[in-house]
């Protein structure tokens, strides 16, 4: 015996008093409706357009034959009843049937009573009505009987009913087959241009494009504005392709704080990680650089060592410098700003490059003229002419190696600048890497002196000094890396445009 809801329900309670483990409960799904409107709804479209054809259907045919075939059936019936009382007339008149044409179809004859097949009550009646019509009621007024002018004649006329019922039933026919031709030519019509063109296949396309956008496939996931029509299907598209763009972006603009803020824990790591290589080279580098100092003292001032030891004691000098920038890595200061000649710290950051035995075989031209000057500060904008002259040095020609430098002035957005560009001959920065180059962490060398800092660290610098950094690739083949300067105002100078 099945057992009442509330018992069940005490049963788990007590169970649960007795483990003291607290039970859920689940409550009883009720049965499932079996609506048949709820049953429609879950018909996919076409299905559901097909009932309601079919339906459709019936209830025209329903309503065109109630609404005709009774009407028509009673004008058969009258004119059947008018007929029948015309002839009836004529016959009884005795007037002469065959003669009119058109009444052929009422079989009249005449002769002796075997003959005609004339019952005995109709003999009988009519021998006590000579001058009337007997009625064949069995046959339900099929036979009209009489006497004709001879003795023992008689007449007989065939009434013919089932003309009326062949033309009502092939008036139903008709009906039906005329009604099913209009269903079946809708339905050809419907089902093979409208419903396709402006119902299933709209619906067909938002399909398509919701399977995208849950496979993650951006480029159909949107529905091409010319295939939205008018309606309110198009209505939905519209409103279905501004959602997904909406969502999209922020999707985009969350995958971009993410980027930023996992950047800003990496800088923030490498900020502290710098400030203690930092901390640890302070005290080797302070006596490297009193050794350098000393063995100065004792070098003759002509001798080719008294050079090198001068190059080295200022090498000492700027990575005490770095190291000190390190140190304050994640703090924002203001350099010291002056104006400063161009072309020799393009040459200073070349020598500091050319300590790498492969800057020996390039062909190193500067191009900038003695007179071109900018404001600045001199360590940083060395940093950066360093980061970018390391680059085209691991990034030239191995067969003809060449590394150029040039300036000139030029004029953007209403204001003048100064545009120094490094130029190699090498294979040029990937079309990928292009977009994101100056980005933290991002390098196209494989090898461990490519760490994706050098770029990013030169872009800052550059924009603490209010200019611009750009990349992109020669016609010639090779990478430019230009850097964009306020100008000063100066003496005129004769510039190389490269």
């Amino acid at each position: 015996m099945a057992v009442p809801r509330p018992s069940i329900r005490r049963l788990f309670e007590k169970r649960s008093r007795k483990t003291a483990v607290p039970l859920a409960v689940p409550a009883l799904a009720p049965l499932k409706s079996r609506d048949p409107l709820a049953l429609f709804g879950d018909l996919r479209v076409r299905p559901k357009l097909m009932v309601l054809h079919n339906l459709f259907f019936v209830v025209l045919s329903m309503a065109v034959y109630f609404s005709l075939i009774p009407q028509y059936k009673k004008q058969v019936d009258g004119a059947r009843e008018r007929e029948l009382r015309i002839i009836t007339q004529i016959f009884e008149l005795a007037l002469p049937l065959t003669r009119v044409e058109g009444l052929e179809i009422y079989d009249y004859r005449e002769g002796p009573i075997a003959e005609i097949a004339m019952p005995v009550e109709a003999v009988v009646w009519l021998d006590q009505n000579p001058r009337s019509v007997w009625k064949d009621a069995a046959g339900k007024g099929r036979f009209l009987f009489a006497k004709a002018t001879e003795l023992s004649q008689y007449r007989r006329l065939t009434i013919p009913e089932g003309i009326y019922s062949d033309a009502v039933r092939r008036a139903r026919t008709t009906l039906f087959l005329v009604l099913g031709a209009i269903y079946l030519l809708a339905v050809a019509v419907l089902e093979w241009f409208i419903m396709p063109r402006y119902v299933y296949t709209p619906i067909q396309r938002m399909l398509q494009a919701d399977e995208a956008t849950q496979r993650g496939d951006r480029d159909r996931e949107m529905i091409p504005p010319a295939l939205i029509p008018g309606d309110e299907i198009g209505q939905i598209m519209r409103s279905r392709n501004a959602a997904v763009a909406e969502l999209r972006g922020r999707e985009d603009d969350l995958q971009h704080k993410n980027e930023m803020l996992e950047m800003q824990d990496r800088l923030a790591s490498l900020g502290l990680m710098s400030a203690s290589v930092a901390h640890e080279m302070n005290t080797p580098l302070a006596v490297l650089h009193g050794s350098i100092e000393k063995m100065l003292e004792t070098a003759p001032l002509a001798s080719p060592s008294h050079g090198r030891l001068e190059r080295m004691k200022r090498v000492t000098e700027r990575l005490r410098r770095i190291s000190e920038s390190l140190l304050d890595f994640a703090k924002t200061r203001r350099d010291r700003m002056e104006m400063l000649a161009l072309a020799p710290l393009i040459d200073e950051a070349w020598g500091l490059v050319a300590i790498d035995e492969k800057a020996g075989e390039v062909e190193f031209v500067n191009r900038i003229a003695a007179d071109v000057r900018i404001n600045g500060n001199s360590d940083r904008l060395i940093q950066v002419f360093v980061n970018l002259l390391r680059n085209a040095l691991n990034a030239v020609n191995r067969s003809q190696p060449r590394i150029e430098v040039g300036s000139c002035r030029m004029r953007h957005a209403g204001e003048q600048w100064l545009s120094i560009r490094f130029e190699d001959n090498g294979d040029g920065i990937p079309a990928e890497v292009l977009p994101d180059i100056f980005d933290a962490f991002v390098t196209t060398r494989l090898d461990s002196k490519g760490t994706g800092l050098g770029l990013t660290v030169a872009e800052g610098i550059v924009h603490q000094h209010g200019g611009t950094i750009h990349a992109s690739n020669r016609a010639e083949g090779g990478a430019c890396l230009e850097v964009r300067l306020p100008a000063v105002c100066v003496a005129k100078e004769t510039l190389a445009h490269v």
